[in-house]
């Protein structure tokens, strides 16, 4: 049986560290040391300088043995087809979604996770594995096809998941945000990733890492009122792939 590969980093940088600094360790570990051909999706960058993304993506990972290629609209599935991991970074996952669906590279994607090859992505880019996007903080700059996404976990992902709320401010938080969500999708449950955490999957094996607790959230019995849980660094959260 193939089992998945993921690697879902709530951010690229976490606090006052240099551009994917934490990542690339967690990257190295997840991926070994063997050279591997890396397609980078950069689309979630809404500025379109996507050789200077590819560029910075390839000099804060110049220490792993890999190589990454950028792909773009015109070599999208090509690249894609030939790589051995696939790499999503972060930006507006509005704009990420529309441009994969625009491509028409979301069910050559799924095929890829689905038969083994390792996928990892940070901020929109771990937004996306989620059935749809609807646990994005982001605005919606551009309207996607739709808002199903990849689907290779059965939960959705909250990244950059803080739940304060300034003194003065009338807003919602996080959490009544995603108690809103919940609510309308009972059965779908939330994990809220602070930065500098990740989810990984390997083996069939789904563990939360981190230097801070998670949250997950869910419907309440009887769809009542929302709940919340901690979830503690290096735990064993498999019963969610179910």
């Amino acid at each position: 049986m193939i089992s998945k590969q993921i690697l879902a980093l709530s951010s690229s940088r976490v606090g006052d560290e240099a551009y994917l600094e934490s990542a690339a360790a967690s990257i190295k570990n997840f991926l070994g040391d063997a050279t591997l051909q890396i397609a980078f999706i950069p689309f979630a960058l809404v500025s379109k300088h996507y050789y200077k993304y590819v560029s910075d993506v390839q000099d804060a990972l110049k220490d792993l043995p890999h190589n990454i290629t950028l792909v773009d609209h015109h070599n999208a599935k090509s690249i894609i087809e030939q790589s051995d991991v696939i790499l999503v970074g972060g930006g507006n996952t509005f704009k990420l979604l529309h441009d994969i669906y625009k491509a028409g590279i979301l069910e050559i994607l799924q095929d890829k996770i689905n038969t083994g090859s390792p996928y990892i992505g940070w901020s929109a880019g771990a937004n996306i594995a989620a059935p749809t996007i609807g646990t994005t903080n982001d605005m919606p700059v551009i309207e996607p096809q739709s808002f199903k996404a990849l689907n290779v976990f059965p939960f959705q992902i909250n990244p950059h998941y803080h739940n304060q709320k300034p003194e003065g401010f009338n807003g919602e938080t996080r959490n009544q945000r995603l108690f809103e969500f919940v609510k309308m999708n009972p059965s779908v449950k939330v994990v809220g990733l602070p930065e500098g955490t990740a989810l990984q999957l390997k083996e069939s094996v789904l563990q939360f890492f981190g230097s801070y607790e998670g949250t997950l959230i869910s419907a309440g019995k009887d769809n009542a009122k929302p709940t919340t849980r901690q979830i503690k660094p290096g735990e064993d959260i498999s019963f969610l792939l179910t």
